[in-house]
């Protein structure tokens, strides 16, 4: 075939692939867990992208790495089928339903505050709580399991606490990554079904080096130029770069980036969380709402659309940069005890969060408490779907408040 046909090949490809991930976008309630089986019934059985050893392999891999799990799977299968664009069609498909609504909430907040009463807004902190108190629930039943890795926990929560800014978050997860070196030994691993995904060991490196280069280089370029807009693209990079365990956790590092530096009201920050579980698609779209709510510019659909692309292209450089050297990654040992004392730290930062901005926040009264105790129950053992808590939440902190 020619060098044309591929290239429209590749692009009929890309198409494909962004309307099987719009209608992904557009129905997949629930989480990233609910995603990823989403993901699977649409391009395994369904569609037959892949099998079933392959996916289970990449699922492996977009969690060893920082990100949205759910997110990353749905880059890798648009990449394996039409190349860049449809990784890039994936993402576009799966992201924009929810964040094209995220903004539209923050502008609906912004300009018809009057409109939607405190009621509701405080029914949606409270859903916030229970959502946030969930995910530290099941994340702490994964990932801490033993003394060691529930002190850990403890001890990231205690310091994210008593130090609340970025660096302390960093420097917390960097210990703790030293700390399971030292503590963990890690299972080898299975032998598995290469992802059917070509790209040469030369290109992953220069992803990877890209994504190091801004990691390290934005936070020096918004040293040097002050200016919001480097500093928005400087915070909500290192918040997609530096996330490990799934979407709840990026709130402790947002939460800090941008309510106290007066970019965001910390009441608009927790009903735009609240809302974001109401909605299906990735829940890293918040960050559309944010940028969405600042109060500096870029500001309303600019800056919705600056923070959601810099929020996600860790996942694009990290995806692209990690495949061709993942079967090395995989076996190294001491890369997943490392991971494993991480993923015990930011159990711990969740669960910091939870108690401060979302808990000090929120719970002024016994009603609100129990409320959130109810929500909590139905979202835990009663399988509750999220965005239907979300409603019931609302709905009921308007009641009261009437």
């Amino acid at each position: 075939m020619s060098e044309q046909g591929d290239v429209a090949g590749q692009e009929r490809g890309a198409w494909r692939v962004f309307l099987a991930f719009l209608r992904l976008g557009l129905t997949s309630f629930g989480g990233p867990l609910a995603h990823l089986g989403y993901f699977r019934d649409e391009f395994v059985t369904r569609r037959r992208w892949l099998s079933e050893q392959s996916y289970a392999d990449l699922i492996a891999f977009c969690q060893f790495l920082p990100g949205p799990a759910s997110s990353q799977a749905g880059i890798a299968l648009g990449l394996a089928r039409a190349g860049y664009s449809g990784a890039v069609a994936a993402w576009v498909g799966f992201t924009m339903p929810s964040a094209i609504a995220m903004i539209l909430f923050a502008k609906g907040l912004e300009s018809h505050r009057d409109l939607l009463s405190s009621g509701i807004l405080h029914g949606l902190k409270i859903a916030a709580v229970a959502v946030v108190a969930q995910a530290v629930w099941g994340m702490a039943r994964n990932f801490c399991r033993g003394a060691h890795r529930v002190t850990l926990m403890v001890i990231a929560a205690a310091i994210a606490l008593m130090m609340p800014s970025i660096p302390a978050q960093i420097g917390v997860m960097a210990l703790s990554g030293l700390a399971g070196l030292l503590l963990f030994s890690a299972e080898k691993a299975e032998a598995h079904e290469p992802l059917p995904i070509t790209l040469t060991h030369r290109a992953g490196m220069l992803w990877l080096a890209l994504f190091f280069v801004l990691l390290i280089g934005l936070p020096i370029l918004a040293g040097v130029i002050h200016g919001h807009f480097i500093a928005e693209v400087d915070a909500f990079y290192r918040a997609g770069a530096l996330v490990f365990g799934g979407g709840h956790v990026v709130l402790p590092l947002l939460q800090a980036a941008v309510v106290p530096s007066g970019w965001v009201g910390n009441e608009a920050f927790l009903a735009g969380y609240g809302a974001a579980q109401a909605l299906p698609g990735p829940l890293f779209t918040f960050a559309a709402f944010l940028g969405g709510s600042m109060s500096t510019e870029p500001s309303g659909w600019a800056g919705g659309m600056v923070c959601l692309i810099a929020i996600f292209a860790p996942s694009f450089l990290l995806v692209m940069g990690a495949l061709p050297v993942w079967e090395r990654l995989r076996r190294n040992l001491r890369a997943r005890s490392a991971l494993s004392g991480i993923n015990a730290a930011v159990v711990g930062l969740l669960l910091a969060a939870l108690y401060r901005p979302v808990w000090t926040s929120t719970i002024h009264q016994p009603e609100d408490f129990g409320l959130a105790l109810i929500f909590l129950v139905a979202l835990i053992f009663w399988k509750v779907p999220p965005w239907l808590v979300v409603i019931a939440s609302g709905a009921t902190g308007w009641l009261l408040a009437s």
